[in-house]
């Protein structure tokens, strides 16, 4: 755990903070000032206030955009918006190191050329991870994915495995992918399909009713 993390983290113990983090998050674009005020129902000066905390700790990166599509004179200035930063934190007291181990293992599956091992050990740890029955998005919220519908599939906003998946992408995709078809077994769904339809800045799988 080192400092910043921890004052990112204690960042979002202000409730209405919290709550206007949470929307930008689960936006996945940019979003102003006045779209967050509203959609969380404090006063503009309130939202502004709070986005720009949010950027001081790191939570959020800002810029700015024309928010219509007016131009030219008498169009305005280009509004202040805000998304999530691409960082990640991490609280654990005492401190703890998963990080380095993980690598690690990464590394020696690849060594090994032991993938489809790996693969079988994710779909069974996945199926550990639901019970019958339970609402998929729900359990898929709970493992950090950050789920939402779009076109009839539910995708996934987040990754829980970035950092791993950016150094050993096929590996890890593949891994994530047999993990969450492990989930649809333990909840016994045999009528969603797990495939992987990466995006950038998301999950690489998605879910649908569709046949593959």
């Amino acid at each position: 755990m080192s400092g910043d993390d921890l004052g990112a983290v204690a960042s979002l113990q202000d409730p209405v903070r919290r709550v206007v983090y949470d929307y930008v998050a689960s936006r996945g674009r940019e979003v102003g000032r006045n779209e967050a005020a509203e959609a969380v129902g404090v006063q503009r000066t309130l939202a502004a206030f709070h986005l720009d905390k949010l950027v001081e700790a790191g939570l959020l990166e800002s810029g700015f955009k024309r928010l219509t599509d007016r131009s030219g004179p008498g169009s305005g200035r280009p509004a202040k918006v805000y998304r999530r930063a691409p960082g990640e934190w991490q609280v654990s007291v005492p401190a703890r190191d998963y990080r380095t181990p993980a690598r690690v293992l990464a590394e020696v599956v690849e060594l090994l050329g032991a993938d489809e091992q790996a693969e079988h050990a994710a779909r069974r740890a996945g199926t550990r991870l639901a019970a019958p029955g339970e609402d998929l998005g729900e359990v898929l919220r709970r493992r950090g994915y950050e789920p939402y519908e779009e076109d009839g599939r539910l995708r996934l906003r987040n990754c829980p495995f970035r950092l791993l998946a950016e150094e050993h992408p096929l590996m890890v995709c593949s891994m994530n992918l047999a993990l969450c078809q492990g989930l649809l077994a333990g909840l016994g769904d045999g009528v969603t399909t797990a495939r992987l339809d990466p995006r950038p800045g998301e999950c690489c799988v998605s879910f649908s009713a569709e046949n593959p």
